[in-house]
């Protein structure tokens, strides 16, 4: 086990409730479904740490608190900030048009039906705006209950989503063939997962003149020490990252989806995509999750402005478009092996309108389809950080998730 205890010693965990938070990701781990994990959980400037398990499958070496993964997801709510810094500097405006920079997306055709020919289609009624892409609700995303329509299909042929099943091309090639494709909605209308979280980054880049990482380094990742952040792994680190694993669904069996030596994030991509790109340790998350909790700042510099951070991590949602996330999230949760329940969402981010589990309403954050977990609770003034190995091809990622929160919640003692 791996502890470290930092600051006051009464932060409100509870000793024998972070014994049971060990035990049970410990037991994770020697089920042999999960071959190692990092866990950070924070409180009152107390933090505890659980390294466990190895880095592959098969033994090699130990999982330990320096452990580089892929965020995935989890890369969502960070690659937002680049654009609340913006907006911060005037340098963009929440209901400007995004046409000036994203040339690509005007003058859209909407589909009469999101299941209906590409062709068939009307004009958008207005154009696509900062705040739909902030929150996901420009017109176009992943949505795995439209599985086989021409639009996904098309989605997935064009190369516009990590990896399925052609590489993302650079960022310009990747905006001239989103503009070739319909909207499946109105801007505006339905919130839709992850399409716009990768647009961000090249409105980021295109309103700076910087690339999306340049910027991100600059801004965010350097002024919080998020030394060992990236889109991609330099070769003196490439050691300190596992494989990631997408066991068989029906067999269990572990298979490598992406090696680390001679693998996707070995080098820079040609994509740096804010919708799962990064590359990170719960250190450096905890850094940015923190930020969040103190409002904008990290010591005495400040990263966002305290409004900025208040709207990231509040529901932006009108009840039409919760009520569609709410029902696709609980229609499908056997799928999504419970993740997604939240509720709401703010910018890049899930953020709890309802009490529906342990956590209150206000936590924020987010999950990676790679195994890891990254939120933070104002009310508790808590972060927790959970990164693993084991995509979620298989239950066995989601439950460590699960199961961590549970036992992170059950160990606060004030």
């Amino acid at each position: 086990m791996n502890k470290i205890i930092t600051g006051q010693s009464n932060s409100g965990f509870s000793k024998a409730g972070l014994n049971r938070l060990h035990d049970v990701l410990a037991r994770h781990v020697d089920s042999g479904k999960i071959p190692g994990l990092v866990a950070l959980v924070s409180r009152n400037g107390e933090t505890h740490v659980e390294a466990l398990g190895t880095m592959r499958h098969d033994g090699g070496a130990p999982m330990t608190r320096d452990t580089i993964f892929r965020m995935a997801s989890t890369s969502k709510p960070v690659a937002v900030a680049p654009v609340m810094i913006l907006l911060d500097e005037c340098r963009l405006r929440l209901d400007d048009p995004v046409d000036a920079w994203l040339p690509e997306l005007a003058n859209r055709r909407v589909l009469k039906r999101v299941d209906g020919p590409l062709d068939d289609t009307v004009p958008a009624r207005r154009p696509i705006t900062v705040r739909d892409l902030l929150t996901s609700t420009f017109g176009l995303g992943m949505d795995i209950t439209l599985l086989g329509t021409p639009i996904l299909s098309a989605i997935f042929e064009q190369g516009l989503t990590p990896d399925l099943p052609t590489p993302m091309p650079e960022p310009d090639e990747w905006m001239r063939r989103l503009g070739t494709l319909p909207l499946m909605y109105q801007p505006g209308e339905r919130w839709q997962y992850h399409i716009s979280n990768d647009l961000l980054g090249v409105l980021v880049a295109r309103v700076t003149g910087q690339t999306f990482e340049t910027f991100l380094r600059e801004r965010i990742f350097d002024p919080l020490g998020m030394k060992d952040t990236g889109f991609h792994v330099p070769a003196n680190k490439i050691d300190r990252m596992p494989p990631l694993y997408a066991p068989n669904p029906q067999t269990g069996e572990f298979n490598v989806w992406d090696e680390a030596k001679g693998g996707r994030y070995s080098q820079d991509p040609a994509f740096q995509g804010g919708g799962g790109g990064l590359t990170s340790t719960v250190d450096d998350f905890h850094a940015y999750f923190q930020m969040l909790l103190n409002q904008g700042k990290h010591g005495t510099e400040r990263i966002l402005s305290r409004p900025a951070v208040q709207l990231m991590t509040t529901n932006r949602l009108t009840p039409e478009q919760q009520a569609v996330r709410n029902a696709m999230a609980t229609n499908n949760v056997h799928l999504s092996f419970g993740q997604g329940q939240h509720g709401g969402w703010g910018f890049g981010m899930a953020v709890r309108t309802y009490r529906g589990d342990y956590a209150p309403i206000g936590q924020f954050g987010w999950d990676g389809g790679s195994g890891t977990s990254t939120y933070a609770d104002p009310v508790n003034q808590l972060t927790g950080i959970l990164l693993t190995q084991v995509g979620m091809s298989t239950p066995d990622s989601a439950r460590v998730i699960h199961d961590f929160w549970t036992t992170v919640y059950q160990a606060i003692e004030d």
